[in-house]
């Protein structure tokens, strides 16, 4: 899928014009573009202590920073998300939380995410004048809106409910279990839904889930801006809105497990994003490539590093989220 959509992205364009278009870059603002979008990653970082907690204590930064620095690097060079997995492998190696918690507060993070990026694509759409019935692609703004809004507002109310009445999940985990899997395994399973019901656990505070919130605009707000700087750094004249709807799309096109870097689906959510404003395909290309190159070698490099401080390996990742 990464393979067609990236040659989607690509094949109506000449390489030569792209080419061109990647050499006369006005650096100032590209360097704001990889500033702006490098920015995002510390803003995860503290916004995750909100959502992750070892036995009711606040975690340090350091540790936290060094799980999203190595999840975002392995998404990178790894495929189909496995970048999720190794975060939650490094939270747990570096502060004896459960992987299972881990994993469940990243899964709250992704909700978050999805919301505010629905929030984005809704006031973009108002902004730009769009209607609901705008197409994108096979889909229409309006479907896509409230598809995610359906999909991300369900999963938190579902989250919370099971979060305020944990004897409950226990006791239809057990019985699940009981039907569906043999006896040795059941114990685990329990387990593993323990550590899960710890991950949801700031779902419980309204004042550290506002704080997540407000922490993921914050986050989606410096990628947004970071998407502006890049508009202005290859010469595409924009609104201001053009930056959420772009951020929205790209955000929920990656969502989806793909290639390492998300190669193909990022450039294809970009192409579709900007011919809403009349931006030629040769320019949204343009963008796209420099913009994906520029970014991802920063956090990349960032990651390497947090791995070695960490005294992991890339391999010890890639076994890790084969096994879980």
């Amino acid at each position: 899928m990464s393979l067609l959509l990236l040659w989607w992205a690509l094949h109506d364009v000449s390489p030569r014009e792209v080419w061109a278009n990647l050499r006369g870059v006005r650096p100032v603002w590209l360097v704001a573009t990889v500033v702006l979008a490098t920015a995002a990653f510390p803003a995860r970082a503290v916004r995750w202590r909100y959502l992750l907690r070892l036995e009711g204590e606040t975690l340090p930064l350091g540790p936290l920073w060094h799980g999203v620095a190595i999840g975002f690097m392995a998404n990178n060079l790894l495929p189909a998300r496995a970048g999720e997995l190794a975060r939650a492998y490094t939270a747990r190696r570096l502060t004896d939380v459960r992987f299972t918690t881990a994993l469940a507060s990243i899964a709250v993070e992704r909700v978050l995410d999805g919301l505010t990026l629905v929030a984005f694509l809704v006031t973009a759409s108002w902004a730009g004048g769009f209607s609901n019935e705008t197409v994108l692609g096979d889909v229409t703004v309006g479907s896509v809106a409230r598809g995610a809004g359906a999909l991300f507002g369900g999963v938190l109310l579902a989250a919370i409910l099971i979060v305020r009445m944990p004897d409950l999940a226990l006791r239809f985990a057990g019985a699940a279990t009981r039907i569906l899997l043999p006896a040795a395994w059941r114990g685990r399973a329990l387990d593993l839904t323990r550590g899960l019901l710890l991950g949801f656990e700031a779902l419980r505070s309204p004042a550290r889930l506002v704080a997540a919130s407000l922490w993921s605009l914050g986050v989606w707000l410096l990628a947004a801006a970071s998407f502006w700087a890049g508009f202005r750094a290859f010469g595409i004249d924009a609104p201001w809105a053009t930056a959420l709807l772009a951020q929205a799309l790209v955000g929920f096109g990656v969502a989806i497990p793909s290639s390492p870097g998300f190669f193909g689906p990022f450039e294809a959510a970009v192409k579709v994003s900007l011919a809403l404003y009349a931006v030629g395909a040769t320019s949204a290309v343009s963008f796209a490539v420099g913009y994906h190159i520029t970014t991802f070698i920063p956090i990349t490099l960032l990651g390497i590093w947090s791995l070695s401080r960490a005294q992991m390996h890339l391999a010890e990742l890639r076994e890790a989220s084969a096994s879980a």
